[in-house]
């Protein structure tokens, strides 16, 4: 797993080899930020479900502002750490070694891009994306890039937000929700 493109362009990332963690492959990644690369120029960004933090890497390699990591895995933000200081992407990163609820919990900035990558299986994506619109943690302009293998049942609990899926792209068995708030 390597960076794409940007200051950090060919930087080789340490992952977890584990099954509880599934890094966004260079397959889906390329597609993902040649759509967003629009969005990235001095963004504020949340990688919610770090894992790696290759996503948010990613984004500050590419000209994003800055980048908040959060994991509840130690040994995922660990790996984190170790790839921002690979990348030398330090000043412009802040991680956070807790549940996603009191990580956003704490931000007092909107954010610009926000990715949500939680393990499948848990069900908590649609969680995550009304605590974020609750606590106005989205920027009028920004976008939430939700990484599902369950996209049927993400777009029937998405319907009762205030939220649009402007975008739907599928990998494999990967789909990528573009999301923007309405209005």
């Amino acid at each position: 797993m390597r960076v794409i493109s940007g200051t950090a362009k060919g930087t080789k990332l340490n992952s977890i080899d584990d099954l509880s963690t599934r890094p966004t492959l260079d397959r889906v990644k390329e597609p993902l930020f040649s759509i967003i690369q629009a969005y990235i120029e001095e963004a504020l960004v949340l990688d919610l479900f770090a894992g790696s933090g290759a996503l948010g890497i990613e984004t500050l390699s590419r000209g994003a502002k800055h980048c908040i990591f959060c994991d509840k895995s130690y040994q995922s933000i660990q790996m984190v750490k170790e790839n921002i200081k690979k990348t030398r992407m330090e000043e412009k990163s802040t991680t956070y070694n807790e549940d996603y609820k009191k990580c956003l919990e704490k931000q007092k900035e909107a954010f610009d891009i926000i990715f949500i990558d939680p393990p499948y299986k848990l069900d908590i994506a649609v969680d995550a994306i009304q605590r974020i619109l609750k606590l106005h943690l989205l920027q009028k302009e920004g976008i939430i890039i939700l990484e599902t293998d369950e996209k049927e049942r993400e777009l029937e609990e998405l319907k009762n937000l205030e939220i649009e899926v402007y975008d739907i792209r599928k990998y494999g068995r990967v789909t990528l929700l573009f999301i923007r708030e309405r209005g």
